[in-house]
């Protein structure tokens, strides 16, 4: 495939590089039309993959391995990540009824009373704009007058936090886990330990799990700052033996900083890479609160220009109405690409589970219909859910290449 056709097709398509004719192609399958309009065979349509494989390569757009000799769009597509961000609405629907000891979840209104700091509180000579938990925070944090009740704040949020124990039965957060495989994150602002104490025991049905990602701090997470290595808040760091410390906490303060802490830091460092990356984006539970813009620009400028990305998805699950969640995500969202959903199991990761994004190229791209009711149930047992996904996580361990998928409606019965 010589330059001047690789020039034709690029100015045929309006396109100025070779990455943009590459995602044109991707269009063109989204609209069940072929690459037979440019290419009079199966041959031309292989010496142009190629041809795009050693162009991409030189250019540094090619940032995942090649699964195949050829260049392969479906492959590449499939193998890219899913990034799911969780924010309290999330955990909220992890334990619905309580924790294991009927513990709940609270929302940051009124969160001071459930921390026995409102007469504290209510004798300090301080105006708060509201009685929301990040209102008062950062109200207490422009005067050093007030630090030894901040100090006495932030430490009833990480008790009342480390209290939380996940249910014995399975909640939406080990459903979300193990929905997911190694290639996909997990990233979450919650401080609960929910989520992580849902991934140690995932881990007894299988290791190919999805990367964490703590981006306000954890209460379940400790790290060794001599040796730069984290775990369990409870374990010891393998290289000195001395027990974790806590990981700070990101309180809710109007001017985050996300570059002070080396551990914050860190965990933003792998959003931006997974995000960068990634094919389907689904925000779970979060609001996008006004303390959280420097959080929201640095997704933004991860995720790049929307206009760019005309083949990724957005995914939003939250009980708000449509055109709440539309205008707060608008700035993400490529046109038509998103879907709302209110429920976990309505979602493309609940309906198909470790492989949302092979069925979602599937359904974009080769135009299949889908089966959405052979994904997971609400009130599975553990059995049930291992039941499930036991054949697709065999073939994980077998397969390093395009895995199938059990979603692809069929009219047999």
């Amino acid at each position: 495939m010589n330059d001047e056709i690789m020039k034709e097709l690029m100015k045929e398509e309006g396109v100025s590089t070779i990455e943009d004719l590459y995602k044109k192609f991707g269009e063109l399958r989204e609209n069940d039309a072929t690459l037979n309009d440019y290419i009079l065979n199966k041959e031309e349509d292989e010496k142009l993959n190629r041809e795009i494989e050693k162009r991409l390569k030189e250019e540094g757009v090619l940032k995942e391995p090649l699964l195949e000799k050829e260049v392969d769009f479906e492959a590449i597509m499939k193998k890219r990540p899913h990034v799911v961000l969780l924010g309290a609405g999330a955990s909220v629907a992890a334990i619905p009824n309580g924790d294991r000891n009927k513990m709940r979840t609270s929302v940051m209104k009124g969160f001071i009373d459930k921390l026995e700091m409102r007469e504290v509180i209510d004798n300090i000579d301080l105006t708060f704009e509201s009685d929301n938990l990040e209102d008062i925070y950062s109200a207490l944090t422009e005067s050093t007058e007030f630090d030894n009740v901040r100090i006495e704040l932030e430490e009833r949020i990480y008790n009342y936090f480390s209290k939380f124990q996940i249910p014995d039965e399975p909640t939406v957060y080990d459903y979300l886990i193990l929905s997911l495989t190694k290639k996909d994150l997990i990233a979450t602002f919650n401080w609960d330990p929910l989520l992580f104490q849902a991934y140690q025991r995932c881990l007894e049905i299988t290791d190919n799990l999805p990367e964490l990602a703590f981006l306000h701090g954890n209460v379940s997470i400790g790290i060794c700052n001599s040796h730069k290595v984290g775990g369990y808040i409870g374990g010891y760091c393998p290289q000195c033996d001395k027990p974790f410390e806590r990981v700070p906490l990101l309180y809710p303060v109007k001017e985050k900083n996300y570059e002070e802490n080396l551990f914050i830091k860190d965990q933003w460092n792998v959003v931006r890479q997974y995000l960068d990356r990634a094919y389907m984006f689904t925000i779970f539970g979060y609001s996008a609160p006004k303390t959280d813009k420097s959080a929201i620009d640095l997704l933004k400028k991860a995720w790049g220009k929307k206009e760019d990305r005309n083949l990724e998805e957005i995914e939003v699950i939250d009980i708000a109405d449509e055109g709440t969640l539309v205008a707060s995500w608008e700035q993400f969202i490529h046109t038509h690409h998103y879907s709302i959903h209110d429920s976990f199991f309505k979602s493309t990761i609940g309906c198909f589970p470790r492989r949302s994004c092979e069925a979602t190229f599937d359904r974009l791209m080769n135009v299949r219909f889908l089966d959405n009711t052979k994904g997971f149930k609400v009130d599975m047992k553990f059995d049930d859910i291992e039941l499930l996904i036991k054949t697709l996580i065999d073939e994980e361990n077998r397969n390093g290449q395009i895995l199938t998928h059990p979603y692809l409606f069929s009219i047999e019965k």
